[in-house]
């Protein structure tokens, strides 16, 4: 199975090492499905992670051993097509790496974004939560909440 995901779904990974994001990263690491990215999401990455107010929550150096990661890992697309398909236009390189990459899947976070296609030819465009369905893997419990002392 072929799966692109979103920028957004790779630095919630980041935020949040227990999220379901993360454990879609835990499931590519072991093998559970092949990642497709490009060099513009790579860079991207490297430039969103750099803004001020993600600095304050993702250490750079893990930023960097994960798109160094990524770069070795996952399939690293070079040449994209054009594609002007999402409302939002920044998205659509997302859509191209899914074309051009053959993907089963595009995951998603961007609700008013590439989600709203439901498809983009061959490839289903869900949330995280449905992918982690569609690997059978258990989504992570929330945490129990503490009762408060009066």
């Amino acid at each position: 199975m072929r799966v692109v995901l979103d920028s957004n779904i790779l630095l919630s990974a980041l935020i949040n090492p227990h999220g379901v994001p993360a454990q879609l990263i835990v499931a590519w690491r072991e093998q559970r499905y092949a990642l497709v990215t490009s060099i513009e999401q790579l860079v991207e990455l490297g430039e969103v992670a750099r803004r001020p107010v993600l600095r304050a929550r993702i250490i750079p150096a893990r930023v960097g051993r994960f798109i160094r990661d990524l770069h070795h890992f996952a399939e690293v697309l070079r040449r994209l097509p054009r594609v002007d398909r999402s409302i939002a236009w920044a998205d659509n390189f997302l859509l191209a790496m899914a074309q051009i990459g053959k993907a089963d899947y595009l995951v998603s976070g961007d609700q008013r974004g590439v989600l709203t296609l439901l498809t983009h030819g061959s490839t289903h465009i869900v949330r995280a939560r449905e992918m982690i369905d569609v690997l059978g893997i258990k989504p992570p419990s929330a945490p129990a909440k503490r009762k408060r002392r009066r």
